[in-house]
């Protein structure tokens, strides 16, 4: 008896599948994408040629090496923006 309970209750939570995990504000219709699915994709090439020590920072890549996860997301995301895609505006510092 309790089982079909816990059935039913699981087949309510998740009648929508998996999205939107977390709702919406009300009335604010539907959540926009900050980063374009592109973006990521020059990202994970980034973090690929860091993982395999290829990854040079500066123009033409005389800065040298990449040395930490950080900087190569930046240049990653950097290499975006230059592209056009959709990335958000880097922050002042």
């Amino acid at each position: 008896m309790t089982l079909l309970l816990v059935r039913a209750a699981h087949a309510a939570a998740t009648a929508g599948g998996p999205w939107p995990r977390f709702p919406a504000p009300s009335g604010s219709g539907p959540l926009k994408r900050k980063y374009a699915r592109s973006a990521s994709k020059d990202v994970k090439s980034e973090m690929h040629r860091y993982k395999r020590g290829t990854a040079k920072s500066g123009p033409g890549g005389k800065g040298g090496k990449v040395r930490s996860r950080k900087q190569a997301i930046a240049i990653g995301l950097s290499k975006a923006r230059k592209a056009g895609k959709k990335v958000p505006r880097k922050k002042a510092s």
